[in-house]
């Protein structure tokens, strides 16, 4: 029988799904949850918009002070508020460029539609690595071939 965690890479290996890591930083709010709330939008969109399996769900939340994040208010012409939500998802490299406008949108309108946030305060990155550049545990490159 082979390990669950083995199964589970060769399933993603084998039907091309690609597993993000992301990172959203924010500063602190008084709502408790607000954090989760935003990663599970932002979750929500990548299943959709780039066919993210179930279950692949790694995300870091963190909440800054006002000392320890720190944006410019007006960059390309675009006024950010203290409401400001920084996204960085790191993916394996390979999707087009309209999946990839299709999950910057997707994220910005759930936000804004479930969270009241302005989609001006959705900033989005994307950090494409490729695919052997993952450890998902016990010391192992899973999709190294």
């Amino acid at each position: 029988m082979l390990p669950c965690w083995f199964l589970s890479c060769h399933y993603l290996v084998r039907m091309g799904e690609i597993m993000p890591l992301v990172r959203i930083d924010m500063l602190k709010k008084t709502d408790p949850t607000f954090a989760q709330r935003v990663g599970k939008i932002v979750y929500e969109s990548m299943r959709t918009a780039i066919n993210v399996p179930e279950h692949d769900n790694f995300q870091i939340l963190t909440e800054h002070d006002e000392l320890h994040f720190i944006h410019d208010p007006n960059y390309l012409g675009i006024e950010y508020t203290l409401d400001l939500v920084i996204i960085q998802i790191t993916l394996n490299e390979g999707r087009t460029q309209d999946q990839k406008k299709l999950l910057f949108k997707s994220i910005a309108e759930g936000l804004h539609e479930q969270l009241g946030l302005r989609m001006a305060d959705v900033f989005v990155n994307l950090v494409e690595v490729r695919k052997e550049n993952w450890s998902f545990g016990n010391g192992m490159a899973q999709y190294a071939s």
